[in-house]
């Protein structure tokens, strides 16, 4: 079993904003397996169906970041997903726009949302894809987050996007995270 997290927050108002770039990657996603059918339970968006008898679940937490643990765990349990078959999707502020790093496991690094799932799924060992979206130069991270791109950002930002969903697409198709991480960093 594969479960695929993006983190975001849910709404209007926040669509394509930095702090969605998980969510964005699930929509793409989404769109490259020709997922068009989604359940929401589990306070959450998702798509569960299979790649080469894999079954696949791409998850959007309904809760808001910073509770997007609660999600994680509900799904974990009803459906008895294991850690080492999560990956989550984020937005960090410590990386260039768009740049995409992997990570086998690790702290939080301050991200409320891989908190709250570190929290609720009780381990940092479970996979993640960063998707940079840069720090501030003149404004609070809360404003800067709860932003979309500039015109001349976007483009870059997209491109990460691309980047970390073919990342996941050969998570699923079977290559392992050492490879992946060999690939993509």
């Amino acid at each position: 079993m594969k479960l695929v997290v993006g983190l975001g927050n849910p709404g209007k108002k926040y669509d394509r904003t930095k702090h969605n770039m998980g969510f964005m990657t699930i929509d793409k996603l989404m769109e490259e397996y020709a997922q068009t059918q989604t359940k929401k339970d589990f306070e959450a968006e998702y798509c569960k169906f299979k790649v080469d008898g894999e079954t696949v679940f791409l998850v959007k937490p309904l809760t808001f970041m910073n509770e997007s643990g609660r999600a994680v765990r509900f799904l974990m349990g009803y459906y008895q997903i294991q850690p080492e078959e999560i990956m989550v999707i984020q937005d960090d502020l410590d990386m260039p726009i768009g740049k995409v790093r992997l990570r086998a496991k690790g702290s939080a690094g301050g991200h409320n949302g891989i908190k709250s799932i570190i929290s609720s799924v009780g381990t940092k060992d479970f996979k993640r894809i960063k998707i940079g979206i840069q720090h501030p130069q003149k404004q609070t991270v809360v404003n800067w987050v709860l932003t979309p791109f500039t015109k001349d950002n976007e483009p870059v930002a997209l491109a990460g996007i691309d980047k970390a969903a073919d990342a996941v697409k050969d998570w699923i198709a079977g290559d392992s995270f050492d490879q992946l991480m060999n690939k993509y960093n």
